[in-house]
């Protein structure tokens, strides 16, 4: 199961890449990015990328307010589109404990990104997390 949930990340990380990157249509590029990955599990990943969607806008604020002096724009791709995934674990899902959503990001990072992604990364949704004005994890959607 973690697996499948740890390569479901993977491919919502390489869509937000991709749509980034060349505009790609999200839909088919999950589709793809699964089936390519062989076992991630499809559901959490289109869960994954319908939150990011749909809560856009605060991942966004989140993201840039807890990390001081970068703008979206500045931050390595990969490490901005695992923050994407990583800040809506932390925020709005409810299935993984925060430490377990932000090692998965950090892993991710240091995986595809550069060699500095895995610090940033941990650095902002360390920040997220220990931040007592938002409710990690919260249920009011």
């Amino acid at each position: 199961m973690a697996r499948k949930r740890h390569l479901s990340r993977i491919a919502v990380m390489q869509v937000l890449f991709e749509h980034l990157s060349r505009g790609v249509n999200m839909q088919d590029s999950l589709q793809r990015n699964v089936r390519e990955l062989g076992e991630a599990d499809s559901a959490f990943a289109e869960v994954l990328l319908s939150g990011v969607l749909d809560h856009e806008e605060e991942l966004q604020k989140a993201i840039v307010e807890h990390a001081p002096g970068w703008t979206l724009e500045r931050m390595d791709p990969i490490a901005r589109c695992v923050l994407f995934v990583g800040t809506f674990e932390l925020l709005f899902a409810n299935d993984a404990p925060p430490a377990v959503a932000m090692n998965e990001a950090i892993d991710i990072a240091k995986e595809y990104g550069t060699d500095e992604s895995g610090k940033f990364v941990n650095g902002v949704l360390n920040a997220i997390a220990h931040d007592p004005a938002i409710a990690v994890n919260h249920v009011a959607k």
